[in-house]
């Protein structure tokens, strides 16, 4: 047998050195993107002395672009001699960020109409319909008065939260050009009006307001149709929908959507359109939720027959927990009357209405089924810059206290997302990848500051890939 010796491994010396190495090509882009925009001018008439307001955004912005925000982090990150020379900074305090935060929020209705000016200047957009959603976010610290308990979309009922309304400029445009921040416990409805006033103005005559049923109301309709706009946006069935969806199956039904199985029965009104809707595909996921539901429930009944039976206290989830409440329970569950069987059909006439499987969709404008369903389908991009904001971006949660630093907070997010948004705008390989992704790759791109004893520091890129190249040789030509 024949044995081919093997190299012995070697052993290498790691000797320390004062280089230093982190990731440029987040700050590159937001530098472009900060100069084609002239945000230097939005910006530079709310601080005229001290630290330069813009290099201090920049700085945000690429931290905001980098890592999770909080200011103590930030403030730990710019203040770095390398990236303070980046950024044309001299060391500060975190006070100094505080500070441009509530700047920020002091005159947040300037400097967002401002940001609209840029971008309306800069593009011809091919259209300005637009979606519009809201969202809450989680509050740390109970100083602020927008803070309130309210309906959580982040599924955090016991903290205090804000509420954000987003427009974006609908397909295939899908930029975001507004956002409001109200009290955590303000309903949809009344939230609305502050977000469509925000960026009415900026709308074409005739343009597409399309917005979920939270947010529907007679008034809000109506402000619309005297803007002259046109509006789609779902409603809640009621009981007088319950006598066409009784009958629904007796008209003359279009197909609109053969895979998922909808049908449709479109209903003209003198000043609005009503779109009815029958899925067998939401149908099946609902039948399915309740049917869920009603197993958790006859569980949920069983463990309580069982602790009347045995003469135990209800498990804690039953109970009220509050020192301050006194609760004494004389519970009867229907169980002692009834079989299983039974127990499921009781439950099925509390939990199955028969409107499963329907939704309707109402517009001002006279639209085709297909129309309809599939622009109001469309609306779910604006859910996707919601969750970019809360989960690319990392908008939450928020870690301020004072309304004004909070609001001033919520704008750095929101310009970050912008420059995610322009960058899928202008590259259509971007258009469908996720703000994670597109971070990922501008971090990639490395900086190592090489220090050579009595010579000049030597600057040596890395990680170059084709998303971070695309991005950063583009030529910005201002308009």
């Amino acid at each position: 047998m024949h044995y081919t010796a093997l190299p012995s491994h070697r052993t290498y010396d790691i000797i320390p050195n004062d280089n230093i190495c982190f990731p440029i090509g987040t700050i590159l882009a937001v530098d472009q993107l900060y100069d084609i925009l002239d945000f230097s001018t939005v910006f530079s008439k709310h601080k005229k002395n001290g630290f330069d307001i813009n290099d201090l955004l920049k700085a945000l912005v690429s931290y905001k672009l980098t890592d999770n925000f909080s200011i103590s982090k930030a403030h730990e990150w710019i203040n770095r001699d390398e990236v303070l020379e980046i950024f044309d900074l001299e060391e500060f305090s975190e006070r100094t960020l505080y500070r441009i935060l509530e700047i920020l929020g002091n005159n947040r209705e300037t400097i967002i109409s401002d940001i609209q000016d840029r971008l309306f200047v800069r593009y011809d957009f091919e259209h300005t319909n637009i979606n519009m959603d809201w969202t809450s976010i989680v509050l740390y610290g109970d100083k602020s008065p927008l803070g309130k308990y309210g309906y959580s979309r982040d599924h955090r009922p016991d903290k205090k939260q804000i509420t954000l309304g987003i427009t974006e400029l609908a397909d295939p445009i899908n930029m975001p050009i507004g956002i409001t921040v109200e009290q955590g416990n303000l309903h949809d409805q009344k939230h609305f009006i502050k977000t469509y006033q925000q960026v009415n103005n900026r709308l074409k005559q005739g343009s597409l307001v399309v917005f979920d049923k939270g947010a529907h109301s007679i008034g809000n309709t109506t402000m619309i149709r005297a803007d002259d706009m046109q509006y789609l946006t779902a409603r809640k069935l009621n009981k007088s929908d319950d006598k066409i969806i009784a009958n629904f199956w007796n008209y003359s039904l279009e197909i609109v959507d053969p895979e998922d199985g909808i049908y449709g029965l479109k209903i003209v009104k003198p000043s609005s359109v009503n779109y009815f809707f029958f899925s067998e595909k939401l149908q099946k996921e609902q039948l399915e939720s309740r049917a869920r539901k009603i197993m958790r429930q006859i569980e949920e009944a069983k463990e309580i027959q069982k602790s009347i039976d045995k003469n135990k206290k209800l498990p804690k989830r039953f109970r009220i927990n509050n020192a301050l409440v006194d609760v004494v329970y004389s519970l009867q569950t229907k169980l002692t009357d009834l079989d299983e069987q039974e127990a499921i059909k009781l439950l099925e006439e509390h939990l199955i209405t028969g409107r499963e499987g329907f939704f309707c969709l109402k517009s001002s404008k006279n639209l085709t089924l297909k129309q309809a369903l599939e622009t109001y389908r469309k609306k779910d991009s604006i859910e996707k810059i919601i969750n970019s904001l809360k989960n690319g971006i990392e908008i939450k949660p928020l870690r301020v206290w004072s309304d004004a630093s909070i609001y001033g907070a919520v704008i750095i997010g929101f310009i970050a997302q912008l420059f995610i948004s322009l960058m899928r705008y202008e590259f259509n390989e971007l258009k469908h990848k996720s703000t994670k992704f597109i971070k990922k790759s501008l971090l990639n791109l490395t900086v190592t500051v090489d220090f050579l004893k009595g010579q000049p520091k030597k600057y040596i890129y890395a990680n170059f890939d084709a998303i971070n190249t695309r991005i950063l040789r583009q030529k910005w030509v201002k308009s």
